[in-house]
């Protein structure tokens, strides 16, 4: 190996880790506040892809009839719990939200011709589509359960995700895509040439995480978040709806996961299943940085990146046992220096 294959391994590795860093604050994030392991966080990656790759070939995308078949559940469950406990001032909230806003968004996809729209103009339509999913998703198979056990939770997760793989391959079928670059462009420095789209993905994903540290800081809601991870009991104390909260961890996490995807979709070929792998290497990430740390998340995210790459060189037969290798010693680490709950009692 020589420096200028370094040099390119690294620019690999950093661009996969900071696709991987943002899943793995998802991760985190929706950890801390529901205590849900969300493995269908890779579903939204495949999702904001290939939707997007719907729309520049012509075609209606999937996610726009899973988005009203899921809007008209979450309606009747919703209107069926408000009429029984008599909140029916609730009552327009949950039907603009759960069946007017599929309804626009299904009317602007079939009023215009979403192949001939500006590239921001597709990817906005792309996250309308996706990312109300996630809250529905929260709802209908989380919302119920949210004080059963974690184990609980994490076999709801892996039947969710094995839904919304069965979906996927319904709606986009067993063929991969990919989308066209969103710049030609390229950057010189030195010997190393950095693509146009490696600087999208960086420069996405770094300000994608600064307006999130700003959210947790600044805003009522980021703050209600931040409280509810650190005691739900205490937040719904004090007036914090942890419903509230657990749908918006899921709007947050469904926004990164479909993102995410739309920005790695031009430099990779994307299936139906391709997001549960990259899901998992942001997990892997997440479980570096115990599940509670966004910092330590997201740097073992970009250290997974780097394993990848450089592994995908030296034993590319084994660099997928090489990087989910590294969740052993950090468990074992984990388990020695962790306080348990029996040693408390």
């Amino acid at each position: 190996m020589n420096i200028e294959i370094a040099l390119l391994l690294g620019q690999d590795g950093l661009t996969n880790g900071a696709i991987y860093a943002l899943l793995s604050v998802a991760l985190v994030l929706v950890f801390a506040v529901t205590r849900v392991i969300y493995i269908p966080q890779g579903e939204f990656v495949a999702f904001g892809a290939l939707t997007l790759a719907s729309f520049q070939v012509g075609k209606t995308p999937g996610t726009l009839w899973l988005l009203i078949g899921a809007g008209v559940v979450v309606a009747l469950v919703d209107l069926s719990s408000a009429l029984r406990s008599g909140q029916r001032r609730h009552i327009p909230r949950i039907v603009g939200w759960n069946l007017a806003y599929p309804a626009v968004v299904a009317g602007v996809i079939h009023l215009f011709t979403p192949a001939e729209l500006p590239l921001l103009a597709q990817i906005v339509l792309s996250l309308a589509l996706v990312v109300p999913l996630g809250p529905m998703t929260y709802r209908l198979a989380y919302q119920p359960l949210a004080e059963a056990s974690v184990l609980v939770l994490l076999i709801v997760s892996v039947a969710v995700h094995l839904a919304l793989v069965g979906l996927g391959l319904l709606f986009f079928g067993a063929e991969g895509s990919r989308t066209p670059a969103f710049s030609e462009g390229s950057l010189s420095v030195g010997s190393l040439t950095v693509s146009g789209q490696t600087l999208w993905v960086l420069g996405a994903s770094l300000t994608l995480i600064v307006v999130l540290a700003l959210f947790f800081e600044r805003t009522i809601y980021g703050k209600a978040l931040r409280a509810t991870a650190m005691n739900r009991t205490g937040a719904r104390l004090m007036g914090i709806s942890t419903v509230m909260a657990g749908k918006l961890s899921f709007l947050l996490a469904s926004l990164i996961g479909a993102l995410s995807g739309i920005l790695i979709a031009p430099i990779t070929t994307i299936y139906y299943d391709t997001g549960f792998l990259i899901g998992l290497k942001g997990f892997v990430g997440a479980i570096v940085g115990a599940l509670s740390s966004y910092p330590l998340a997201a740097a073992g995210a970009l250290l997974v990146g780097l394993l990848e790459a450089f592994s995908s060189f030296w034993a590319s037969a084994f660099k997928e046992v090489i990087v989910f290798t590294l969740i052993i010693p950090v468990l074992v680490w984990l388990s020695l220096t962790t306080r348990h709950v029996e040693e408390e009692e």
